[in-house]
């Protein structure tokens, strides 16, 4: 496999388009928000590589970003590649309030940073189409940034989330999806409520039906955040079925919608809280929707996944695990990379959050690319 480093870039003075970004009016503040720029693609655009300079040079005090490399898998036609990132971006409230993250300086976590630390993620790798996890900042920091970068975005809260049990909090946490608008034109988007053998839950999905503006190819997206902790496998497993089933049913409506001669592929993104040895996962692995986890591309024999994608410590130990995906169709999409995880010395003996890194969970970024469309008939 070949190895490309991400081009870094350098710190300069701070810049006031960041400032003048989030102070623009946020959206009304609905429970299920989805925000639609108008028609001229370029219409005052921020610029991305100004915005990174200025989060590093508020950063400047702080310890560099972790390094990370894009490994190139050599699959796939990487002049149109499609970027995905899948982020459970640690809700501010829960970071503060009730997460206990007992390695983690207090004020690593302020927000006044910590949302740069964030932001310098995500316009490091400059996704195509972001999903994100436990965001309890979407109205007043992602949407706004990220509407003045392009993309398009849309939010659904959890029912009842942790996040208002904490004082001074920010509203409800929940799932949130972006993708770029000069790239694709929305479709369709549905928002989830999962549910458990009939009944209701607290966890969400969003599901986003896309068209690709240069190859007119159309594809869904979905984000996810699935029950957390032991002792609710069967609970995870349950809800992951019912995304499932949700799944179909608007891919078969799209196909219909579209008259498409081909099925519509799917990337399906989340935080499943949920090891590779258990039902969910392997439920999502033997779906008839022909479903495969990108990051099994990092290993060396192409079937396994990363040793972790969240590494804490909290009261009750160090907790190291891997619960993070990106699952993708593998009869429609070539994994072209897939970006690398730090190693535990990088990450440090703290683990995370951290000075320099904001969230208990690894970004995992993926590149991605059309195959030539298999009829829908085979």
């Amino acid at each position: 496999m070949e190895v490309v480093a991400c081009s870094m870039g350098s710190s300069s003075s701070v810049y006031s388009a960041l400032a003048k970004t989030v102070s623009r009016p946020p959206l009304p503040h609905t429970r299920d928000s989805t925000y639609f720029p108008g028609n001229n693609l370029d219409q005052d655009l921020a610029d991305p590589l100004e915005l990174l300079r200025e989060c590093r040079e508020v950063l400047r005090n702080r310890p560099a970003q972790l390094q990370r490399t894009l490994i190139q898998t050599g699959h796939g036609d990487s002049r149109q590649t499609i970027r995905v990132m899948q982020w459970n971006v640690l809700a501010q409230a829960l970071g503060e309030g009730m997460d206990s993250f007992v390695q983690c300086p207090v004020d690593a976590l302020n927000w006044a940073e910590r949302k740069y630390l964030i932001l310098e993620e995500i316009l490091t790798y400059r996704p195509d189409i972001l999903c994100l996890q436990e965001v309890d900042h979407y109205f007043d920091m992602f949407q706004p940034v990220l509407a003045s970068l392009g993309y398009q975005g849309s939010f659904c809260p959890k029912p009842w989330s942790p996040c208002l049990d904490v004082e001074n909090n920010n509203g409800p946490d929940g799932c949130a999806l972006f993708f770029n608008h000069k790239r694709f034109q929305s479709l369709n988007t549905t928002h989830l409520r999962l549910s458990a053998m009939m009944l209701k839950t607290n966890q969400v999905a969003i599901i986003t039906a896309l068209r690709c503006r240069d190859t007119g190819r159309a594809f869904c997206v979905a984000v996810t955040h699935l029950k957390a902790r032991s002792g609710w496998e069967v609970l995870r497993s349950t809800q992951g079925s019912d995304l499932l089933r949700n799944l179909r049913n608007v891919v078969q409506r799209i196909e219909t919608e579209e008259k498409a001669d081909a099925d519509v592929p799917l990337i399906v993104c989340g935080d499943f809280n949920a090891e590779p040895s258990e039902d969910v996962y392997r439920n999502f692995a033997t779906s008839s929707l022909g479903l495969d986890s990108a990051y099994k591309h990092l290993s060396t024999d192409g079937k396994t996944e990363p040793p972790y994608t969240t590494w804490k410590i909290r009261p009750s130990g160090e907790s190291c695990h891997t619960l993070d995906y990106v699952w993708y169709s593998h009869r429609a999409f070539d994994v072209n990379a897939v970006l690398d995880f730090p190693t535990a010395e990088q990450i440090g003996p703290n683990r995370l959050p951290s000075y320099n890194y904001p969230s208990d969970h690894l970004s995992l970024v993926c590149d991605f690319s059309f195959k030539d469309p298999t009829p829908a008939s085979q």
